[in-house]
């Protein structure tokens, strides 16, 4: 968010947990894109923020959250002491969570599989109507054949872009593999080590599809742990991954930091894992 927009989010976060009864004498800007993350204290609450437009991404968050918290999955728990829901405030919309104080260590990758099958598993015992995958896809095509809104990417990597959405979709969805609930981008950034062990956050990217579109979002050694994985079909949904990362960083109103670098490397990162593919 833009420094206007950012302190007007946080005096969001502060009004509501303020007056939800928790006391909030300072807040820190944990994580900042197009939504923010904020640690109010001293009640040691976590508020997630977001543009109103965003409302129904937060209320889908809060519910996924709600059900995988009953099936015991490892995943951040909403903040007990106020109501499981999303509170609109103004033009934002505010979530409240528990905060959770991270260990200073990399999750090694046999913990990060194991943590990943747990949270599978839980999937699989709640019943939520989630997007497919290619629901995802679809909407980054639509940005990349959108010339207005993605007015600043080169011809060229228009088509990359365009052929390797639709391709490798298509390949995906063909391979004989089943789909399942996914918590849909478990990366690294997405996984907190706590002392309660690794937590998964960012569950508004629930969506279903085969196992190994998580997969393709951990490092690549979390791989080899993970019993039963198609390694194949895991390189091209890493593949299918960076198309989707890249397509959204030439979106006229992304706001991801460092956006010009990401351009690029993304750009440099999709031809390389269509080249793994043998589909360079």
């Amino acid at each position: 968010m833009e420094p206007w927009e950012l302190r007007r989010a946080v005096e969001a976060g502060r009004a509501t947990a303020s007056e939800l009864g928790l006391q909030v004498d300072d807040v820190v800007v944990i994580h900042n894109s197009d939504r923010v993350a904020l640690r109010l204290v001293p009640c040691d609450v976590l508020a997630r923020v977001a543009p109103l437009g965003h409302l129904a991404d937060s209320e889908f968050e809060v519910e996924v959250a709600r059900r995988l918290v009953d099936v015991d999955a490892p995943v951040a728990e909403l903040e007990p002491r106020v109501d499981p829901r999303v509170h609109a405030r103004g033009a934002f919309a505010v979530s409240l969570w528990t905060y959770y104080e991270p260990v200073d260590s990399v999750v090694a990758p046999a913990d990060y599989a194991e943590v990943l099958l747990r949270h599978h598993a839980a999937l699989r015992r709640i019943a939520l109507d989630a997007p497919h995958f290619t629901d995802r896809v679809a909407r980054a095509l639509r940005e990349v054949n959108d010339r207005e809104r993605s007015a600043e990417l080169p011809d060229s990597d228009r088509e990359l872009l365009g052929n390797a959405l639709s391709g490798l979709s298509s390949a995906i969805s063909a391979a004989r593999t089943g789909a399942q609930l996914l918590h849909g981008e478990p990366h690294p950034g997405n996984l907190l080590h706590t002392r309660r062990g690794p937590l998964f956050v960012d569950l508004a990217t629930c969506c279903r599809g085969p196992i190994e579109f998580d997969l393709a979002h951990a490092p690549e050694e979390v791989a080899q742990h993970y019993a039963g994985a198609d390694h194949d079909l895991i390189d091209l949904c890493r593949a299918l991954n960076w198309a989707m990362f890249s397509a959204w960083r030439w979106r006229r109103d992304d706001q991801m930091p460092d956006r010009e670098h990401w351009r690029v490397e993304g750009l440099d990162q999709v031809r390389t894992a269509l080249e793994r593919c043998e589909l360079g």
